[in-house]
C-alpha cells in the first residue's frame, strides 16, 4: 500500500555552500552568499572620488544614510579596464566591520556548491594574492574562482579608505 509519507525522492543534500557567481573579464567568481546585502546597477555619477585612496578604490557612495567604499574590482585584480555598461553592477557587502561596494562586470546566478566540488587555491596563475582565495569551484565544465571577500576587504589598503573618507 502506498504511504503519502514515503518518497521516492533522494534526500537533498544542503550541507554545500551558496555563491554568488559574478565576472570579471570573462572568468568567473565566487563570493559567499551570505555576505552580499544588494545588487545595484552601478552609476559613476553617484559615486564621490576621495583624494590620496588606491587606485582601485572609485570613491563612495551614500546608500540610504551610510557612506560606502566602492571597489572596482577589475583594478583591484590587475585586470584589463574596461567600459562601464548596463550589465556593470556594484554588489553591496555587508562585512564584519564595514559595508563596502564592490564593482564588477555582471552577476550571472548563485550556486550552491558541494565540499567535494570545491578543490584548495592554487599556489600560482592567478592575477592577484592567492591569501584572499577559499578555492577553485567546479561545477561540471565550469570553473569558478572563490575569494574570500571578507579577508580581501578588511585588508590595511581599506583601512586607508575609511581614515580617509572620515
Amino acid at each position: 500500500m502506498f504511504n503519502k509519507f514515503e518518497s521516492n525522492a533522494e534526500p537533498v543534500d544542503t550541507t554545500g555552500q551558496e555563491f554568488l557567481v559574478f565576472t570579471l573579464a570573462a572568468q568567473e567568481y565566487g563570493i559567499d552568499i551570505l555576505k552580499v546585502q544588494e545588487i545595484r546597477g552601478y552609476d559613476s555619477q553617484s559615486v564621490t572620488r576621495i583624494a590620496n585612496v588606491p587606485s582601485f578604490v572609485k570613491g563612495v557612495t551614500n546608500l540610504r544614510g551610510i557612506i560606502v567604499p566602492i571597489v572596482d574590482m577589475r583594478i583591484k585584480f590587475n585586470l584589463e579596464t574596461v567600459e562601464y555598461n548596463h550589465q556593470t553592477v556594484v554588489v553591496i557587502l555587508n562585512l564584519k566591520t564595514r559595508v563596502v561596494g564592490v564593482v564588477v562586470d555582471g552577476v550571472s546566478d548563485v550556486l550552491m556548491l558541494q565540499p567535494s566540488q570545491i578543490s584548495a587555491a592554487p599556489q600560482f596563475g592567478t592575477a592577484f594574492s592567492t591569501e584572499y582565495l577559499t578555492g577553485i569551484g567546479t561545477l561540471g565544465e565550469r570553473m569558478l574562482i572563490l575569494v574570500d571577500i571578507e579577508k580581501l576587504m578588511t585588508s590595511e589598503e581599506m583601512a586607508l579608505v575609511e581614515s580617509a573618507a572620515a
